[in-house]
């Protein structure tokens, strides 16, 4: 038996070799990405399996490529064994499962590169920086994403309510996951949003092996937030248990006359055999039984500044080297964009900070926060702290952060003045050049602190002059 492995949605990569439906079949089964798929090509001798997935012989499609080739493709019959379980359950309700949790007031905590997260469950989120520096006192900025505003343990109404409805759930990691949702409100004022209060949706996931841990939080529209919390007590209820996705078998026989696997799908596996092996010295005739034009239609180069990236199967390594990679940075070219939520961040170097959302049905909503003007810059840094520096073991004091003032952003309808921003760049160690961390603070109204951290900051920051200006380090 031959087997191609394929994605979550494998028929569709399967209709893009064999193309078209003869008779006698069935028509194909509404995809869906939660479930994964393996397309099989066994010989002729050949019984399907009596455990596991259930096959039946009448359920299968007929299938033609391009070439005329035929395939019968055996379908699984995908049902959820766990139904006769969720249906006869009689115990404790999601909410009465989490009640010790909420009567401990247990506090969950999860650290960033900037803030540090509190989850105090049943109570409030936190989200706050604390700030220390030389010879001051300890500086705490703090905002509450949401406080309970009625008690969450179990009411047999509301119990009674959730059973009835379906269970609503997340992709987690690739894999949609039931959740019981807990909201709060009545969070610190947001100046974007008319100074309404932060609001979050705290969404508990059955997890076998944890602790109450933060998955994630995350921004998801302006100042209202979804924290994910894994906690094994839900783990009783058969509808929040976790279950691992079974990869389920189509079977694809050839008909007489037709090769045992697609003669296209044959080629192209011999391309991606040759691209794993990049620094292998490729045979004349192995050059001239690949056909470049279809190579070059399926692999296409992706650039990065004005340099492109060499395709390996589907990992790009970059041409750039680090000296290129910095010139292209210091001179704006190459740009780092992040951000987790509603907003997403782009930072070009000498040029500007933009805040941006990007919209499938109105587009890109994009401002200004900040433009660069090295003049306006020194003037800031006469009065402000350009370079920070930090005493390493060895006793040798080496730069630690490096910040720059962007200002003539975009006016700001709270303060009528032009947005502003201060960028901090940070060295941020990862055997990727390409990582990057940039996330944004507010402080004050349209009044920004902007932290970049990235491993090509790292070989830059100790060329920062007086004014922190950087250059390329010889």
């Amino acid at each position: 038996m031959r087997r191609c492995p394929l994605g979550p949605a494998a028929l569709l990569l399967l209709g893009g070799v064999l193309a078209g439906v003869g008779g006698g079949g069935r028509a194909l089964p509404q995809l869906s990405d939660d479930i994964p798929f393996r397309v099989n090509w066994p010989g002729t001798d050949f019984s399907l399996p009596t455990t596991g997935v259930l096959y039946k012989e009448d359920n299968y499609i007929i299938m033609t490529t391009v070439d005329k080739e035929k395939y019968k493709c055996i379908l699984p019959l995908i049902a959820n064994g766990d139904e006769e379980e969720e249906k006869d359950y009689k115990g404790p309700s999601p909410g009465e499962l989490l009640e010790p949790l909420f009567k401990q007031s247990s506090c969950s905590y999860r650290i960033e590169s900037y803030w540090t997260y509190e989850v105090c469950h049943g109570k409030y989120i936190r989200q706050y920086h604390e700030e220390k520096e030389t010879g001051q006192k300890i500086n705490i900025q703090e905002y509450y994403l949401g406080n309970m505003l009625k008690s969450p343990l179990s009411d047999p109404d509301q119990d009674e309510k959730e059973n009835l409805k379906e269970i609503p759930t997340k992709n987690i990691e690739g894999q949609m996951t039931p959740y019981y949702p807990v909201g709060m409100g009545n969070g610190s004022p947001c100046t974007l949003r008319q100074n309404l209060p932060r609001s979050s949706t705290v969404m508990y996931i059955c997890h076998p092996e944890a602790k109450h841990e933060i998955l994630s939080v995350a921004e998801v529209t302006t100042c209202e937030y979804e924290v994910v919390i894994l906690t094994p007590l839900l783990c009783n209820h058969p509808k929040y248990r976790f279950r691992a996705s079974p990869v389920n078998d189509i079977f694809c026989q050839s008909l007489p006359g037709s090769p045992l696997k697609p003669h296209n799908l044959e080629q192209l596996e011999q391309q991606q055999e040759m691209l794993k092996m990049p620094f292998r010295r490729v045979k004349e005739e192995e050059m001239h039984s690949t056909k470049e034009e279809k190579f070059s239609s399926i692999h296409k180069p992706v650039a990065v500044g004005s340099q492109q990236l060499l395709t390996v199967g589907t990992t790009h390594i970059s041409k750039l080297t680090d000296d290129q990679l910095i010139k292209e940075f210091l001179s704006g070219s190459y740009c780092f964009h992040g951000g987790v939520g509603w907003w997403k961040y782009e930072f070009c170097y000498g040029k500007h900070v933009h805040q941006y959302h990007e919209d499938k049905e109105n587009g890109k909503t994009s401002i200004v926060v900040g433009t660069w003007h090295k003049e306006e810059h020194i003037e800031w840094a006469k009065k402000n702290v350009a370079r920070a520096y930090h005493l390493r073991e060895d006793g040798i004091q080496t730069v630690r952060v490096v910040s720059h003032f962007y200002g003539n952003g975009d006016v700001c309808d709270l303060t009528d003045k032009p947005r502003q921003v201060t960028v901090k760049l940070k060295c941020k160690e990862s055997d990727s050049p390409h990582a990057v961390t940039v996330y944004m603070l507010e402080p004050h109204s349209c009044q920004y602190i902007l932290g970049v951290e990235s491993p090509v900051i790292c070989k830059i920051l100790d060329t920062a002059d007086e004014n922190g200006l950087l250059s390329v380090p010889n």
